[in-house]
């Protein structure tokens, strides 16, 4: 059902509320600004699917009272973007959650898997993709748009039952549960500005002391597109922001020479001026430290390349994404400071760290048996 008015949202909500677990998508633009624009929230509940309209229906309280109840659960597929977007449009905090990508990763289904593929796979249900380009903010919405919409949320409270009773079948329900606090935790869903730069592209090619530059000038790029709601790229490209880090502009006229700036109004370019300075000025020894992946020895390559076939075999047996359990540098970081790795500890050390361990120990190899690898 499509909900539209303060009044039919306010008596779902009522309904849903009786509901230990509901499920839930979001549909949202943010092409042309830095904050999404929330433009639909689908939420499958007590046997009901609604769509609810974000753009149509000022007072969002109810709504919001339902997502941030901690006695429900919300099942989401593929959540970071939603969690965010539900923060920002509605300052809500969803928790505890539930994310069938990640729990699929955990029960021999590759790590990022569609939506659809899920569905196919234990709905045996094919969903269509025509409304994927969809412009959300336009209205009225049609009941094709709206079906599909709904289509996002109507098989998850079936999928999360099976994979629930999956997970406890298996006893991985404790290797699941951290992994997906750490999805809903604020701090991973809203950054401080201070922390933007450790996604900048290239940072790699900075100095210790550029680093420091970076982290100023990010800040001041999240801030600016925060406060003009513009995408941070329109503010300063990534390319433009390193060459800034590079050259340090100390005056208007240096800033100009770098191409790209030309879009950076005098007011905003003073501003980016004091924040290479601060990043000038900060003394040596808190300078971010440069994080480059060194090129390891071909001898550490090869024993990396050996964990790696150890860590397939253990994917293989476990059905547990290879990817979800760690990566190379995962496993160079094992190979060198075990106690530093993730691999050290939880449910990762249980299923794979505890044998790459006796591995390097020489406790256990590797043989190939009718063209297959196993373990001595």
């Amino acid at each position: 059902m499509y909900l539209s008015t303060q009044e039919e949202l306010a008596a779902f909500c009522e309904r849903a509320a009786t509901a230990k677990v509901i499920a839930v998508d979001t549909e949202f633009l943010r092409e042309k600004t830095y904050y999404p624009r929330l433009c639909l929230v689908q939420v499958a509940a007590a046997g009901e699917t609604a769509a609810i309209d974000p753009i149509l229906i000022e007072d969002l309280s109810p709504l919001a009272a339902l997502l941030g109840d901690e006695t429900v659960t919300k099942v989401f597929h593929a959540c970071t973007q939603d969690l965010e977007v539900l923060l920002d449009g509605m300052g809500v905090a969803c928790a505890p959650v539930f994310d069938t990508q990640l729990a699929a990763a955990f029960l021999g289904m590759r790590q990022q898997v569609s939506y659809g593929s899920l569905v196919e796979a234990y709905c045996g249900v094919h969903l269509p993709k025509a409304e994927s380009l969809t412009d959300w903010s336009r209205r009225p919405l049609d009941p094709e748009q709206l079906a599909y919409a709904e289509d996002d949320v109507r098989y998850l409270p079936g999928i999360y039952e099976r994979m629930m009773a999956q997970l406890v079948e298996r006893d991985r329900l404790s290797w699941v549960a951290p992994e997906m606090e750490e999805l809903a935790d604020l701090s991973r869903i809203r950054r401080a500005p201070e922390e933007a730069y450790l996604r900048l592209r290239r940072a790699g090619s900075l100095t210790r002391r550029q680093l420091a530059i970076a982290r100023e000038v990010c800040a001041w790029r999240e801030r600016s597109a925060a406060e003009r709601d513009l995408p941070r790229k329109w503010v300063a490209s990534d390319e433009v922001v390193v060459e800034v880090c590079k050259r340090a502009p100390s005056t208007m006229e240096r800033l100009r020479r770098i191409r790209g700036t030309d879009q950076i109004s005098e007011r905003e370019g003073r501003s980016l001026i004091e924040a290479v300075a601060r990043g000038l000025a900060c003394p040596a020894e808190l300078c971010p430290k440069v994080s480059r992946h060194l090129r390891p020895s071909p001898e550490t390559e090869g024993v990396v390349d050996l964990m790696y076939a150890v860590l397939r075999l253990v994917s293989e047996r476990s059905g547990v994404a290879t990817q979800l359990i760690a990566t190379r540098d995962d496993l160079l970081e094992f190979l060198q400071d075990r106690g530093a790795s993730r691999l050290s500890g939880g449910w990762r050390w249980e299923l794979a760290g505890a044998t790459l361990d006796r591995l390097l120990s020489g406790e256990v190899g590797l043989t190939v048996k009718e063209g297959r690898i196993e373990l001595l």
